[in-house]
Parts: C-alpha cells; structure tokens; sequence
C-alpha cells in the first residue's frame, strides 16, 4: 500500500512539474511575440501558441481577476508558479505522512 501513494504523489507531483514548464514556455513565447520575434503567421507557431494558451489559461484567468493591472506586466505567471510550488510543498508533505504512517 506506501508504494502504491508513493507512486500516486509522485505522478501528481510530476504534473505540477510540467505544468511548470508549461508556465515558462508561456511567458517566453508571449515575449518572444511582443518583440515580434516569432512569426504568428505560420500554422506551427500558431498551434503550439494555441496549445499553450489552452494548457495555461485555466490557472492565470482567475489570477489576472484578482491581481491589479501594473502598467501591461502581467505578474499572474509568477504567483500561479508561486502556489504551485507551495501546492507541490504541501503534495510531497501529505505523501510523506502517508507513507510513513503505513510502515
């Protein structure tokens, strides 16, 4: 039964890694999009562009709600990794209860 939670957490916490990652590839390509540096008219950059607005948006919508506006910065990416961090704190701190309570 602990391998099996052990293996639970650690999947979840895999995701949120990714998801991470996914944060990261979103803000560099909206960068990489107000410098003009990416072509938006290729239908590759477009659907990677698409795929990763999908991916991203369902976290920062909520947080671009709540945080102010502070001169066109959007601070949103950085809180989501923030709470995905402390989320990820709080996944690997339940899992290590768990496991440890099972032995």
């Amino acid at each position: 039964m602990p391998q099996l939670i052990a293996y639970v957490f650690h999947f979840l916490l895999l995701i949120l890694g990714f998801y991470k990652y996914l944060l990261i590839a979103s803000v560099i390509s909206s960068w990489l999009l107000a410098f003009n540096i990416i072509n938006t008219n290729s239908e590759v950059v477009r659907r990677i562009l698409y795929i990763l607005h999908r991916a991203t948006d369902p976290i920062l919508s909520p947080i671009r709600r709540f945080l102010p506006a502070f001169g066109g910065i959007d601070f949103s990416p950085l809180l989501a990794f923030f709470l995905l961090g402390l989320i990820e704190i709080g996944l690997s701190s339940i899992g290590n209860f768990l496991i440890n309570s099972f032995i």
